[in-house]
């Protein structure tokens, strides 16, 4: 790629140089208009991703936040057979660990539920105070996903959109490049292959 640019920077130089071809001439826009799409194209792909991205987060965010509504619950006991997990399955940014209980909370409609429920490790102790999220019908969910975590993930999605962008850029240099040089390359073999049939004939100056 750095020879590219390289190349691209002298050809434009000296572009009255009479040893100059067609096909570096050709190569030389073919450089320029990669060079282009990477510094704007690219660029610009990945900020339409990021926004589209935390658009669609967004809303997600705030459907979850009207779907799911904080329940205060009191702990039962332990859940047996819980394994202890670190980490949050909707992506928040908190990492502490977590433990399985069993609670009892009432619906929103409320009906007296008791379930098994994860919670911060520590307030496991039967009788103490739990907060849990719950849908509509009263079923223990996930909590909602914070508007930090949507915006951290969107800007990675943007991101990705970005070198997924300049990849397919630089893809596309190397294969039109690639063609640009085997058909030179074709050329020169049919110019050297008909030279070398008047070799040695009267008239060809062999």
């Amino acid at each position: 790629m750095r020879a590219q640019w390289t190349l691209l920077w002298g050809l434009l130089r000296g572009r009255d140089n009479p040893l100059r071809r067609a096909t570096d001439r050709r190569e030389a826009w073919v450089a320029l208009a990669a060079l282009l799409l990477l510094v704007i194209g690219a660029p610009a792909a990945g900020w339409a991703g990021g926004s589209v991205a935390d658009a669609a987060l967004q809303r997600s965010v705030r459907a979850q936040h009207q779907e799911r509504r904080p329940v205060d619950a009191v702990v039962v006991g332990r859940a047996p057979g819980r394994a202890r997990y670190v980490g949050d399955p909707e992506g928040r940014t908190e990492r502490a660990a977590h433990i399985w209980v069993v609670a009892s909370w009432q619906a929103p409609d409320g009906t007296p539920r008791t379930g098994e429920v994860a919670t911060a490790s520590g307030t496991g102790v039967p009788g103490s105070p739990l907060r849990i999220w719950t849908d509509a019908s009263g079923v223990p969910v996930p909590p909602p996903m914070d508007g930090h975590a949507a915006r951290t993930h969107a800007v990675l999605g943007g991101i990705g959109t970005f070198l997924l962008a300049a990849g397919c850029v630089e893809a596309g240099r190397r294969v039109v490049v690639g063609r640009m040089v085997r058909q030179r390359y074709a050329r020169l073999d049919r110019e050297w292959a008909a030279a070398g049939a008047g070799w040695g004939r009267a008239g060809t100056g062999g």
